[in-house]
C-alpha cells in the first residue's frame, strides 16, 4: 500500500473511532465532571479531556519528524464543561485529519520521534506511534469512560453494536 493510501486508510480508522467516540462525550453529565470511581482514577473530566490530548498527538506525528515536549510549559488539556469539551475535540479531531491529510508525502511508515525536555523517548515509524499514542489510545480511554458512565447511571452509546441502553 502506497503511503498515501497508507495515510487515507489510518485517517479513516481514526475518523470512524472520533465519531464513536464523541457519541458518548455527547452524554457526559456536567453535574459529574469531578466525580470519581476511585480514589486512584482520573475525574469524570480529566479522563474526557484526556483524549483531546490523545488527538493533537496526530498532528504532531504527521506534521513533524521531531516533537519535543518541554514539561516546564506542558499543562494538560482541561475542559470545565461538556459544551467546552465538545468543542475541543471537534478541533482536535479536525486539526489530526488535517495534519494526516496535508502530510501524505511523508511516508506512514517513516521515523518520527518525541523527546522530553530534549531528550529522544521515543523514536518509532509514525504508523506505529500513531497507533499507539492517538488511535489506541482513544479506544482505551473511550472503554474506561463507559465503565464511568455506567456507574453513573447515564445511558451509554452504542460504538461496534448496540448497548443494553440501545437494544
Amino acid at each position: 500500500m502506497s503511503h498515501t493510501t497508507r495515510a487515507a486508510f489510518l485517517a479513516a480508522q481514526l475518523g470512524s473511532e472520533a465519531e464513536k467516540t464523541r457519541r458518548h462525550l455527547e452524554r457526559l453529565p456536567d453535574d459529574h465532571w469531578s466525580w470519581k470511581p476511585h480514589e486512584k482514577s482520573s475525574s469524570l473530566g480529566q479522563l474526557a479531556s484526556h483524549l483531546v490530548d490523545c488527538l493533537h498527538f496526530a498532528r504532531l506525528v504527521f506534521s513533524e519528524d521531531r516533537s519535543n515536549i518541554d514539561l516546564s510549559t506542558w499543562r494538560p488539556f482541561r475542559a470545565a464543561s461538556r459544551d467546552a469539551l465538545l468543542a475541543a475535540y471537534d478541533g482536535a479531531v479536525s486539526q489530526a485529519l488535517e495534519a494526516m491529510a496535508t502530510h501524505v508525502d511523508q511516508d506512514a511508515r517513516g521515523t518520527w520521534e518525541m523527546a522530553v525536555n530534549g531528550t529522544v523517548r521515543i523514536r518509532r515509524d509514525r504508523e506505529s506511534a500513531f497507533a499507539d499514542m492517538t488511535l489506541h489510545h482513544l479506544i482505551h480511554h473511550r472503554g474506561q469512560l463507559t465503565v464511568y458512565l455506567r456507574l453513573l447511571e447515564v445511558p451509554v452509546a452504542s460504538t461496534y453494536g448496540p448497548t443494553a441502553d440501545e437494544a
